[in-house]
């Protein structure tokens, strides 16, 4: 039997902890820690995941890096293995952002994804919420930061559960989370001075907002 991810998930072996230092000194069993690499050893097939066309572009025997958090752990024929999804490839931030494509605007949106995705993860919320991202509105409004007025970008996030993604319900994300969500964001990345969550189901919206 052979391990078969659906969509856009990859099955991940880590890497064991080194026993030895490169001095030869043995390493005790706590004080070996599992580096956060990996062997991709199965890729799912991609396609429409949610309302998104995905092409993985992971293959089976690469070396990646994986974060974290965001993985989930599971044990196939007495071996543990990590199930995660194939982050976007670069083309795939272009549809959360609002109006023109600028660098500029790629670069605003990469940041404020990544803390969004981070914060998910630290909470624990990545297994139960399905999808999740940020997009980066073309709306500006008037904020204050510091002694100054800012006239900067407004992010929306949006983060649902499903079962099938024809239909979704938006994820009741704990108020303390994105709380912690905003004032990372704001504070962390520039152009970006006011935050909403999207709580609206689909129907009557889509997932994405492109």
């Amino acid at each position: 039997m052979k391990l078969a991810p659906l969509g856009d998930k990859v099955v991940l072996k880590q890497l064991e902890a080194e026993e030895t230092t490169k001095s030869g000194l043995i390493l005790t069993s706590s004080s070996q820690e599992k580096p956060q690499e990996a062997i991709v050893v199965a890729v799912g097939p991609g396609g429409l995941v949610g309302d998104v066309n995905v092409e993985m572009v992971l293959k089976e025997g690469d070396h990646v890096i994986f974060p974290r958090y965001g993985a989930t752990q599971i044990k196939f024929e007495g071996e543990e293995y990590l199930v995660m999804r194939q982050p976007f490839p670069g083309p795939g931030l272009a549809i959360r952002v609002i109006g023109d494509l600028t660098k500029e605007k790629l670069d605003i949106l990469r940041e404020a994804d990544f803390i969004f995705r981070d914060e998910i993860a630290k909470a624990g919320l990545d297994k139960s919420i399905h999808q999740y991202f940020a997009v980066l509105t073309d709306m500006r409004s008037v904020g204050v930061m510091g002694d100054f007025r800012t006239y900067d970008y407004t992010l929306a996030l949006r983060g649902v559960t499903t079962s099938d993604f024809m239909t979704a319900d938006w994820a009741r994300i704990p108020y303390e989370v994105l709380d912690k969500i905003s004032v990372r964001i704001v504070n962390e990345v520039d152009h970006i001075n006011r935050i909403c969550y999207d709580i609206t189901s689909k129907p009557p919206a889509t997932i994405e907002w492109e």
